[in-house]
């Protein structure tokens, strides 16, 4: 029996705006895609929360037996200034302003995205398609939603008519709007508008003289509107309806909607079974901006050189720091939270190097079946990884009362204790241990026992100066020493 037919998980489905039992369409497969980035510049860390609490998805999934073809796409053309649909494609802009070719700044970019998701351990998706791959296909979907009548061609641009596939379907359900409310708000059109309706948006764009990136079409030489790549590679690779749909909390409206529109139009039904969207990463209490400077790149991180930061933090403290709040909820990073995550996370790999070494009794004093079941049921709860979190620190804490002889564990739980940790830890939340701990451990092993016998031999001797001062000096450099029964042991 498959692990995903023993656990019951359910999922926030922002359509449906409550949990839902999840049922895949075809028994043990899933079908996912999640919206990329537009790379036109470096990813931000607010991009990076949600790529990162994808990755968890697709771990546990993965995890539970699930056989998953993961589609997160790269928008290399069609992504204009703003969702008014204005100005320049930010990739032509800024191969404008560096005078370099628009494919020059496209390859800069993804490498720059690959390297840093590599950095924070996320897994690759199954495919990575990208828009101007799919040219083709998304002309050939516009002349279909042509030819059923929701759009229109002016100019050589096409729009899709929200007003007639309203008057079909129901336009603003993903992100609870109302047509009639959308128009009462919105400003009237100018002269210069080619829409018919301020709520229209563009299928295909005619490319001004100034365009760089441009292809031939029915229409005209121009480029294909923003949303349209998604519903064109989520429904190639996956089918006309599939199982989820993420993505970022501020891409529900417009982009998320007007997906939905173009496949139902294109289609006739529902694109997605489960709408999921991962919510934004603040700094310091604010919105992250690049205007304001209040902003903070991974590289930062990493290397701690942002004023903001007292120290640099590795990727695996970061990302165990964004596994600390559930994906739904706004999390506020702050140097503060990252130095309570760092001390969490060293917790948690000490504790998973004693418990290899740990002696087991005839019998146990926990239910380490029961604890392991409490760890599913939290990710079966729409991926509640801070529940998870809690139960791997209660994990933690049964750990070392067993090393301090005040609680037993039997041969049989310290594997599945031992095995469960492993995946939870390793598997599902994607946690690393420290980079150098491999390559150091057996160094650093044998360094703080040739201090520790130099302390014996100084207490031995009556040389309390040397003994307080080998103690003091490695409290100072965040290693604790503990007198036992058993002797003296360390912990960082």
């Amino acid at each position: 029996m498959a692990l995903y037919e023993e656990q019951n998980l359910r999922l926030y489905n922002s359509l449906s705006g409550q949990k839902e039992v999840f049922t895949p369409i075809h028994t043990g497969h899933v079908g996912m895609y999640v919206c990329g980035p537009t790379v036109y510049s470096k990813v931000h860390l607010g991009n990076c929360r949600t790529f990162i609490s994808f990755d968890m998805i697709y771990r546990y999934l993965l995890h539970l037996g699930y056989k998953v073809r993961y589609v997160r796409n790269i928008t290399d053309a069609g992504h204009l200034e703003d969702d008014a649909e204005q100005g320049e494609d930010k990739i032509s802009k800024r191969a404008r302003l560096e005078k370099i070719e628009p494919m020059e700044v496209v390859q800069r970019y993804t490498t720059d995205f690959h390297n840093i998701l590599r950095k924070f351990n996320l897994l690759p998706p199954s495919i990575e398609p990208t828009a101007t791959g799919h040219i083709v296909e998304q002309i050939e979907i516009i002349k279909a939603i042509l030819s059923k009548g929701y759009a229109y061609e002016k100019n050589g641009s096409v729009y899709f008519d929200v007003q007639k596939f309203d008057s079909d379907f129901e336009y603003g359900k993903l992100s609870g709007r109302k047509l009639e409310d959308m128009i009462a708000n919105t400003r009237e059109l100018t002269a210069q508008d080619e829409k018919e309706n301020p709520q229209d948006f563009a299928l295909w764009k005619k490319a001004e003289p100034k365009h760089i990136m441009r292809w031939p079409s029915p229409w005209g030489e121009g480029f294909p509107g923003w949303h349209l790549e998604c519903t064109v590679m989520s429904t190639k690779y996956l089918g006309e309806t599939f199982d989820i749909h993420g993505g970022g909390m501020d891409l529900k409206f417009p982009h998320h909607e007007c997906e939905i529109a173009q496949a139902e139009a294109r289609f006739g039904h529902s694109p997605v079974h489960y709408w999921l969207h991962a919510n934004m990463l603040t700094l310091n209490g604010k919105k992250m901006s690049k205007s304001t400077g209040n902003n903070l790149l991974p590289e930062e991180i990493f290397e701690g050189s942002n004023p903001i930061l007292s120290k640099a933090y590795s990727a695996s403290v970061a990302r165990f720091f964004m596994m600390q709040a559930h994906y739904t909820s706004i999390l506020d990073l702050s140097d503060e939270a990252l130095l309570a995550a760092e001390k969490g996370y060293h917790r948690l790999m000490e504790a998973l190097e004693v418990l290899e070494s740990l002696e087991v009794s005839d019998k146990s004093d926990m239910d380490v079946k029961a604890w392991k079941q409490r760890c599913y049921d939290a990710m079966n709860d729409d991926f509640n990884t801070p529940i998870l979190i809690a139960q791997l620190f209660e994990a933690v804490k049964w750990i070392h009362l067993v090393r301090e002889g005040r609680k037993t564990l039997s041969a049989a739980d310290k594997n599945i204790l031992q095995t469960s940790m492993n995946q939870f830890v390793f598997e599902v939340l994607g946690i690393e241990k420290p980079l150098d701990a491999a390559a150091s451990d057996g160094k650093v092993e044998g360094l703080m026992q040739l201090l520790i016998q130099m302390r014996d031999k100084a207490r031995a001797d009556k040389d309390y100066q040397t003994s307080d001062q080998i103690r003091d000096t490695l409290s100072e450099l965040g290693i604790q020493l503990k007198d036992g029964k058993e002797g003296t042991s360390y912990q960082l």
